[in-house]
């Protein structure tokens, strides 16, 4: 999955034309200061928006001082080996200072924006000053070795200590000019490596081989891995130089190829049958059994040449264990962009009740990398800045299945598509309608849309929202329910509400009425009253996190239908819910039994 494109920011209209230069150099979109630019997308809150941005891993440009970059972002830093680049630009184009993500393709995307503005960029990553590469941050076609002992190399290096570059690779040609550092050129082809005299090593390897791999239906993942490190060990290939794992698309959810990708760092594409039966001719080992199964004449074989191209050379044919089986192709030249096609995702996203400081990081990063959003378009415009450039897809409510089918049906054709939620996907929301399609063998979704991927990000629930504004009723066991007979029948309703009725729940009620259904609420009172005290709190929340929120703590016997609507969430207490004033303002907490463990323990120790 490509990493998302950098979003030029500009706060003022002096920054502007900086920012539109930098914008069409690097394919970039502007988002500008709402009523100063004019931009792609514009926002009212720079903090907010730029922290936003940062979360969900987008590489920021700021047209801005350093200090409110830095200022933003502050809160978020944690793992410099995963923090996006941050580069700040001074108005008038003099100064391009990468700020973090040096690590992360910094100071390569700032000498960019600097060569376009022809001024010379800030880089203080001190293994860029001091030896003019940044050798923890290979160009593509190159990849670090496992075991590289990157740390102490680079501190060796920068303090001067004697060393030798065995091999050739023209982006460490910097480091060659360095007089203590001895060139040994007859290295092995297709790997480098950095030997300092302090005893650590570095190792780089090209990128020049393609693993085919195929599998019996559930086959293991060790079985897998077990098969294709001997021939790599057999063939002396260092898995480093692995570009990607291959395979027919009919394996794309096989655990086995999967995790095999994943334990190599490398990306996995697939291809459909009739691709991989144009490369029968380059076949070392047809198989006429293999295509009544699948369609074409060989997997592993064929998805190794077909991924290395044209001109590549089959150096390992296939070969079997009980359920798997590989095979490896050596292209002509590293291999720096991957045919076949990316196993389709779903992404599962909860935004939380609307507040964008209520959505998690982990949301936000999969909105980012997203193709496309999918949802009612309520939901989707609540995203704001996230939301912005990206492909939508708006269904009605009611329109659930096609929503939740259409998402799944593009995923299978290789796409990464977001399925926005409000609250938390997994509660009334489309994460269960979701799995229920893949699940059906009638009026589901096709074979391929079968295949996805599906990830869920969690979501703050409209009951924990809820629950938040008031105190802490959920402090003891809760339970939720959905008022709404659209979907459950009214009897399954009302045998819940009796069992969290007599259980003493505190209970969360969902869908409590709409223009057309108004006289479950009211039963579900009446009947709570017939178990609990009168004067047990009730939370009425509505439109949590946005700029209309209302939040009203009431008695149980002061509940109407005219107080609710479907913006609101009503938690009612248990017969041990408790309202409590603090700081002038009500409150409700449900003890969880604190003060009887105290009691006993006090008794014991008389």
């Amino acid at each position: 999955m490509a990493d998302p494109t950098p979003i030029v920011i500009s706060l003022t209209e002096r920054g502007a034309g900086v920012a539109q230069r930098i914008a069409d150099a690097i394919g970039a979109q502007i988002h500008g200061r709402a009523r100063r630019v004019a931009a792609d997308t514009t926002f009212d809150e720079t903090t907010a928006h730029v922290r936003d941005l940062f979360a969900a891993g987008v590489p920021i440009v700021g047209i801005c001082a350093a200090g409110i970059l830095v200022r933003a972002v502050a809160p978020l830093l944690a793992d410099k080996k995963a923090e996006p680049p941050v580069i700040a630009v001074s108005e008038d184009g003099s100064a391009v200072v990468p700020l973090l993500g040096g690590h992360r393709g910094a100071n390569r995307l700032a000498r960019r924006i600097a060569e376009v503005l022809g001024v010379k960029a800030a880089i203080t990553t001190a293994s860029d000053v001091s030896l003019g590469v940044a050798l923890d941050d290979p160009p593509a076609g190159w990849r670090i070795a496992a075991g590289a002992e990157l740390t102490s190399t680079i501190t060796a290096l920068v303090q001067g200590s004697p060393a030798r570059v065995i091999g050739d690779a023209a982006f460490l040609s910097p480091l060659l000019a360095h007089p203590q550092v001895e060139h040994r050129p007859d290295g092995p082809p297709g790997a480098v490596t950095i030997e300092t005299e302090a005893g650590s090593s570095v190792t780089y390897h090209q990128t020049r081989f393609a693993l085919g791999v195929g599998c019996a239906r559930d086959c293991s993942a060790a079985e897998m891995a077990d098969l294709v490190m001997e021939c790599l060990a057999n063939q002396k290939i260092d898995p480093s130089a692995i570009a990607g794992v291959f395979s027919l698309d009919l394996k794309s959810d096989e655990a086995a190829v999967l995790d095999l990708a994943m334990s190599l760092a490398v990306p996995a594409r697939f291809f459909t049958a009739s691709e991989l039966e144009a490369e029968t001719p380059r076949l070392a080992n047809p198989s006429d059994i293999v295509f009544v199964e699948v369609g074409c004449h060989g997997v592993a074989e064929a998805a190794a040449v077909a991924a290395a191209g044209q001109y590549a050379e089959l150096i390992v044919e296939k070969r079997k264990s009980a359920n798997a089986t590989c095979a490896i192709a050596r292209a002509p030249a590293p291999m720096t962009t991957l045919p076949g096609k990316v196993r389709g995702q779903v992404s599962l996203i909860g935004i939380g009740p609307g507040q964008a400081i209520w959505r998690t990081p982990e949301a936000s990063r999969l909105i980012a990398k997203a193709d496309e959003l999918v949802g009612y378009s309520l939901y989707i415009d609540l995203l704001g800045p996230a939301a912005a450039g990206k492909p939508q897809s708006d269904f009605p409510l009611g329109a659930e299945e096609d929503r939740c089918r259409y998402a799944l049906e593009q995923a299978a054709a290789g796409r990464n598509v977001a399925l926005i939620c409000s609250g938390d996907a997994g509660i009334y929301a489309m994460g269960a309608l979701v799995y229920e399609l893949m699940a059906r063998r009638e009026n589901g979704v096709s074979d391929k849309a079968r295949r996805v991927e599906v990830v869920t990000a969690p979501g703050v629930s409209a009951l924990q929202a809820a629950a938040a504004r008031a105190g802490a009723p959920l402090g003891h066991d809760f339970c939720a329910i959905s008022l709404s007979d659209l979907l459950t029948p009214r009897s399954d309703i009302e045998r819940r509400v009796h069992a969290a009725a007599t259980g003493d729940f505190v209970i969360a009620f969902y869908n409590p009425v709409s223009q057309r259904r108004r006289e479950i609420f009211p039963w579900a009172i009446e009947t709570l009253r017939g178990h609990r005290p009168d004067d047990v709190p009730v939370i009425l929340a509505s439109n949590l996190g946005r700029p209309e929120e209302a939040v009203r703590i009431v008695r149980l016997d002061q509940v109407t239908v005219d107080d609710v609507d479907m913006l609101t969430t009503v938690i009612v207490g248990s017969s041990n819910s408790q309202r409590v004033r603090v700081g002038g303002r009500d409150r409700v907490f449900t003890p969880r039994g604190y003060a009887v463990k105290f009691e006993t323990q006090k008794r014991h120790a008389i």
